[in-house]
């Protein structure tokens, strides 16, 4: 499986490398307007393509760990994307011109060091594990062809994540200098409670429901998402309400230095904040289709996300000629909301029931307490302002700092109050992983 992997991958990556210059001219034709723009995005573009083949393969050995009982080391893989960046960065970036390079060529470089790094952090336990890797390929063999088969709906689903991806790049190119770069550390950061929490909630309720399937034990089945939905529900609404309330303050703390100007600031602040409000349809996707995958009804979340293209690109195309790329950053989010609710529906159609009214139960509680952890979260940031005025980092951080833990203390508090069963079992889940990267 490997084999055929880095094959058809390797494949890709050289054509995308010979072909580079009229794809980007067709993926962000508006580039051509800035001189040199589109020369060097083609420039980096062949450069960062091998990353295809490495993160291909880091993904399947994570799904190797995942299925013998390892989630810590596949969940922390990812992180070395970002390590590889912030190091290099740091460390290779003041000497570019040494180097006789642009800094931003040692970014690029970075990424393929990040690939390498999902690869090798993967590596040791699968060894412990007795795995042993030789190039080989049977195209006769059974078990690979039955990966193609089950490989192909997801294919088309990924597919038309990309051509979302593809319609909104070509719609932000047009937008003006830095409309790309706003939606995509906007995104990022939005995307950060989805890896941290909806992943793993997902990584961990998949396997129980697959046994669950093979048991024809539907009980269970609605018990087990309804407890996922409860707990993700708990972790990412007020996650929500933070991004939204505090989205100015956390990009100046992370992005605001050198040529990230305050205006960058605004900007990317308020994609984020549009962006914030697809979080709960993104995480409910993330934990609802595995479970079609399971039942062998992989055409379901398939076809839905396919549809998810139109109402997609219908709404952006609409929203951009309104709000610029802010309406991008909605679009999308509007459309993650469709496509979970419509995939909601019609799991419950699947397994007779989902326990609704055990989710809407949970859901309403979570409201209370996001709502008036958000009140409190307002009220501190400019309390804060007042008390520890200053444009330095220092200053921001303090700020930033006592105000999310005056925000999480309040969630804490109010979940109490209420008698929020998810409370302590994320109190559980982040102790956990804070342990395991102690340990």
């Amino acid at each position: 499986m490997i084999t055929a992997l880095i094959i058809v991958t390797g494949v890709i990556v050289v054509l995308g490398i010979i072909f580079a210059e009229p794809l980007v001219r067709l993926y962000a034709a508006s580039f051509s307007e800035v001189p040199g723009k589109i020369e060097l995005t083609i420039y980096l573009a062949r450069i960062v393509l091998p990353f295809l083949t490495l993160v291909a393969v880091a993904a399947v050995l994570m799904g190797m760990l995942n299925s013998l009982g390892h989630f810590f080391v596949p969940a922390l893989s990812p992180a070395m994307f970002n390590v590889a960046g912030i190091v290099m960065a740091l460390t290779l970036i003041p000497f570019a011109s040494t180097l006789g390079v642009q800094p931003i060529t040692i970014v690029a470089i970075a990424t393929l060091v990040g690939g390498l790094g999902q690869l090798a952090i993967q590596w040791p336990p699968l060894r412990k594990e007795g795995f042993h890797y030789r190039p080989e390929l049977d195209a006769r063999d059974e078990d690979l062809r039955r990966a193609l088969l089950l490989m192909g709906p997801g294919t088309i689903g990924m597919a038309a994540t990309q051509i979302n991806v593809f319609v909104n790049t070509q719609l932000a190119t047009g937008q003006g200098t830095g409309a790309v770069s706003w939606l995509d550390f906007a995104f990022r950061l939005m995307y950060l409670p989805i890896g941290l929490f909806g992943v793993s909630i997902a990584t961990a309720a998949t396997p129980a429901i697959s046994r669950m399937v093979a048991e024809q034990n539907f009980e269970r089945i609605r018990s087990t998402l309804a407890n996922a939905l409860g707990l993700m529900f708990f972790l990412n609404l007020p996650a929500t309400i933070g991004l939204i309330v505090l989205a100015r303050p956390i990009i100046a703390v992370i992005f605001e230095h050198g040529e990230f100007t305050p205006a960058d600031t605004v900007a990317t602040a308020a994609a984020l904040q549009f962006y914030a409000l697809g979080l709960l349809g993104y995480s409910v996707v993330r934990i609802i289709s595995p479970t079609f995958y399971a039942l062998g009804r992989s055409r379901i979340p398939v076809m839905v996300s396919a549809a998810s293209v139109i109402v997609n690109i219908a709404l952006n195309v609409t929203l951009v000629r309104y709000m610029g790329y802010r309406g991008l950053a909605l679009g999308t989010s509007m459309t993650a909301i469709v496509n979970a609710l419509v995939q909601l529906y019609l799991l419950r159609r699947e397994i007779h029931g989902i326990g609704g009214s055990i989710i809407a139960a949970s859901f309403a509680r979570v409201v209370v307490a996001a709502a008036v952890m958000g009140v409190v979260t307002w009220s501190a940031q400019r309390w804060m302002t007042d008390l520890v005025p200053g444009d330095s980092l220092f200053h921001q951080m303090i700020r930033l700092l006592v105000t999310i833990l005056a925000s999480l203390g309040t969630l804490a508090a109010v979940a109490q109050v209420l008698g929020i069963r998810e409370f302590g079992e994320a109190r559980d889940l982040i102790i956990g992983k804070l342990k395991r990267m102690a340990g």
